[in-house]
């Protein structure tokens, strides 16, 4: 039976320049007819402090440095681990930061929607297809 990933307390960076526009999400999916930080669907949650979050999500952190009336976009991608830790994943810059990251994102949501062999429920397929499978796959 397949059980649902841990949420951990995980601290969410804060990207860029306070005094400036900043967020983070945890991406459920991706748009990928859109170009901009539209692309990136999901729940927003605050940066610069503990927020619990399940292991296995991708959050994308995005945050401005510079001036107000010249500010840089700057995009930071990670991974949510189960010991409540992030994994860099990737970071992109200036305007075309959601393009530039947009794919990436895209393939990470797709990994995690595969649940891992061990959360995989097989107590419902009969032994002789599991044995007929194995076999198949040359690893019996």
């Amino acid at each position: 039976m397949s059980s649902a990933p841990p949420i951990v307390a995980v601290e969410i960076p804060e990207v860029g320049d306070e005094r400036l526009k900043s967020w983070a999400k945890v991406v459920d999916s991706v748009d990928e007819t859109k170009s901009s930080g539209w692309a990136f669907v999901g729940e927003f949650i605050a940066t610069g402090g503990i927020q619990d979050v399940a292991a296995g999500s991708v959050v994308l952190v995005y945050g401005e440095r510079g001036s107000r009336a010249n500010p840089r976009p700057l995009a930071t991608v990670y991974t949510v681990n189960s010991d409540a830790t992030l994994s860099f994943e990737g970071e992109a810059s200036g305007r075309a930061w959601a393009r530039t990251l947009r794919d990436r994102v895209a393939e990470l949501v797709s990994e995690q929607l595969i649940p891992p062999p061990s959360q995989i429920d097989l107590t419902g397929v009969p032994d002789d297809a599991l044995l007929d499978e194995v076999r198949r796959r040359g690893l019996m």
